[in-house]
């Protein structure tokens, strides 16, 4: 095991002298409804026509602008990927952890991003600061595109936070539990419990890669009672199950296998109990590693299908009720194939889903000239409009409620104005009302 960290440095430096030799994906045309082909290198939004795409259209600004990468991001995607997922990130934030008792006992980590040189180390829990709560992948690490979505969201007076799984990233395993790909629950109590100390918050999450199982699982079975404004995905794996089947490029694959062994030998002993670690250490692929930790232990046997139709991430996206934004790029080396590996027909039938798809941008890359990270800009503005969407929906609900009012009488009118200015101060999470299918949002 003591081996294993020189040979995570080596990986890299083997990977980043293959890039030459790796192949250059080439985008095959399409043309998908609701988009226009003015320029074949700007973004794409596809979903199904209605009010709030029609408004995030005319407010979100970054959504046509593109990310203009270098050249250098242009020709190889894959060294996009590498800089945002592995790259050291050189940013100065801190994280304030909170560690969370669940209702089986075991322990998830929420760490708070605060600025480096911060006076004020927390914020009350009356504030009315936006949230955004960040998902990591699936395998638990930290990448650069995370650190800096956290900066990002700091500078525009968010406050961020990281979700972290049991035993990922230094959180504690402190049941023989370990959580599958897209089972929510502990999520879900993770989210009640920041919802019960920032009442007044909104809440936005934010998932990268195959961190967006978790996500999308979680808004699918929690529906409209998921306590979200509204989320986003980065660069996600939607076909999870061929996803780990067939893998990615076999240096991907190398190196996430790596990562995953590492923080599991922390653990060998007492996992070893329901799982056999010495298989686990000398699996070659993802999905030998997934069954092995909880479709072949000691304790049950699960099918391996039968392991993806309870964790299949779109197995209720029916049921989600507050919209989802994907960010995607045609040259993604991870996810695979486009046509294969995007779900088009769920933006084309689905309000609440929008996909913005890209020419370039690699594996949650997304790089401008400079420094900059176009998938943040679009995310923070994402939300933004989102937000001011809602508002104005209440607003003319309200218009049109005192309206009908006024009209059956002088003192129905006086009351209808006292209830509309109590509800001018609505709070964004109860959107049972004014988000779903019969309302202007699907026009």
């Amino acid at each position: 095991m003591a081996l294993w960290a020189p040979a995570a440095c080596v990986s890299v430096l083997l990977a980043l002298c293959l890039l030459a030799r790796l192949c250059l994906g080439r985008s095959s045309s399409w043309v998908r409804p609701g988009c226009h082909r003015d320029d074949p290198d700007s973004p794409r939004l596809v979903c199904k026509p209605s009010a709030l795409a029609k408004y995030l259209l005319k407010t979100c600004r970054t959504f046509t602008s593109g990310c203009e990468p270098h050249w250098v991001w242009k020709k190889w995607s894959h060294l996009q990927t590498f800089r945002n997922g592995i790259w050291p990130s050189g940013i100065s934030l801190e994280f304030l952890r909170d560690y969370l008792q669940l209702a089986d006992e075991g322990l998830v980590a929420l760490d708070w991003a605060v600025a480096r040189n911060s006076t004020r180390r927390r914020v009350s829990s009356n504030s009315p600061a936006p949230i955004v709560l960040i998902i990591p992948n699936s395998f638990g690490k930290i990448t650069r595109n995370v650190l800096k979505l956290c900066a990002s969201a700091l500078d525009c007076g968010h406050r961020p936070v990281i979700f972290n799984r049991r035993c990922q990233n230094g959180s504690l395993l402190t049941t023989l539990k370990l959580q599958q790909f897209g089972d929510p629950s502990d999520l879900r109590e993770a989210v009640r419990y920041i919802r019960y100390k920032h009442p007044n918050a909104k809440l936005f999450t934010v998932s990268e890669s195959t961190g967006a199982g978790l996500l999308l699982a979680y808004l699918g079975e929690c529906g409209s009672s998921s306590y979200v404004t509204s989320a986003a995905c980065i660069s996600p794996v939607f076909r999870c199950q061929e996803w780990f089947e067939t893998g990615p490029p076999w240096i991907y694959r190398w190196l996430l296998l790596l990562y995953q062994k590492t923080w599991l030998s922390r653990y060998t002993t007492v996992l070893g109990e329901i799982v056999d670690m010495d298989k686990v250490f000398a699996t070659w692929t993802l999905r030998e590693a997934e069954e092995l930790l909880f479709c072949k232990t000691r304790k049950n046997s699960l099918c391996w299908d039968v392991y993806w139709e309870k964790n299949d991430p779109l197995r209720d996206v029916d049921e989600v009720a507050v919209p989802v934004l994907c960010i995607c790029s045609q040259d993604d080396p991870f996810r695979g194939n486009m046509d294969t590996s995007l779900p088009f027909e769920l933006f084309e039938s689905n309000p609440h889903f929008f996909l913005l798809l890209t020419k370039y941008g690699g594996h949650c890359g997304f790089l401008k000239r400079g420094s900059a990270v176009w998938s943040h800009e679009v995310l923070l503005e994402y939300f933004r409009s989102v937000s001011e969407f809602f508002v104005t929906e209440e607003r003319t609900k309200s218009f049109s409620k005192r309206k009908s009012t006024a009209s059956g009488g002088s003192v129905a009118f006086k009351c209808g104005r006292g209830n509309n200015y109590k509800r001018d101060s609505f709070c964004t999470h109860n959107i049972h009302d004014i988000f779903n299918w019969q309302r202007s949002y699907t026009r």
